[in-house]
């Protein structure tokens, strides 16, 4: 499986994850975007030993789009850094079941640690998560939003849009409706933007949304 860089220097390097690929293994053995970059170092710089590659934060499987890793310790610091300090930006684009009441929207839940749909006051050990959606287009029955969130608890906008009344096409998990994609849902990180780890100076990546949640 071959691997789109998105961007690299000497600390830095963004490729994107297709969906239905782990963004790091596990125990299946399965390929993941970790192991296909580590890979790609190892051969781009006929490296004979270990490679080091730091994982800064991660896609669900069922979910494409830019991911970030790390190519040395002080590119994993300046970015986990950054994501603690929340000034790295992700755009995500998302294909949802309905239309929402208004164009742009802010989504406010607290979340719990378990996986159901329960909403704060059920747990006592959430955490508050805050979704900003824009509408993109709709044509009723669904819509593409464009979504930035503050956080970044487990599943944040999938649980947040299904609470809404909004799933994502193709999240079955959290009561979307099937669709044709195999492993895929309807959910893309499409933009992202942070601070190089030498330089102050910032990049900014992004891809097209991908066919699947432009034209449905």
């Amino acid at each position: 499986m071959s691997i789109k860089i998105l961007y690299e220097d000497n600390h830095i390097i963004a490729v994107e994850k297709p969906a239905g690929v782990l963004s790091q293994g596990d125990r299946s053995g399965q390929t993941s975007m970790f192991g296909l970059v580590k890979k790609y170092l190892k051969e781009k710089y006929k490296k004979p030993g270990n490679v080091f590659l730091g994982i800064v934060h991660r896609l669900d499987r069922p979910v494409s789009g830019i991911l970030l890793f790390a190519k040395t310790s002080k590119g994993a610091s300046r970015l986990s850094e950054q994501f603690r300090n929340k000034t790295i930006e992700k755009t995500y684009h998302a294909l949802v079941v309905g239309k929402p009441p208004k164009n742009r929207g802010v989504l406010v839940n607290v979340i719990g640690k378990d996986e159901k749909l329960l909403k704060a006051k059920e747990y006592g050990d959430g955490k508050e998560a805050v979704l900003h959606y824009e509408l993109v287009k709709s044509n009723g029955k669904y819509s593409l939003l464009k979504i930035q969130i503050q956080g970044g608890q487990f599943h944040q906008i999938r649980v947040q849009l299904s609470l809404a009344g909004m799933p994502i096409v193709g999240d079955v998990k959290y009561k979307g409706e099937a669709w044709s994609f195999g492993e895929a849902i309807a959910l893309c990180a499409t933009g992202i933007s942070f601070i190089q780890a030498t330089v102050d100076k910032r990049v900014d990546l992004s891809i097209a949304i991908p066919f699947e949640l432009g034209d449905n």
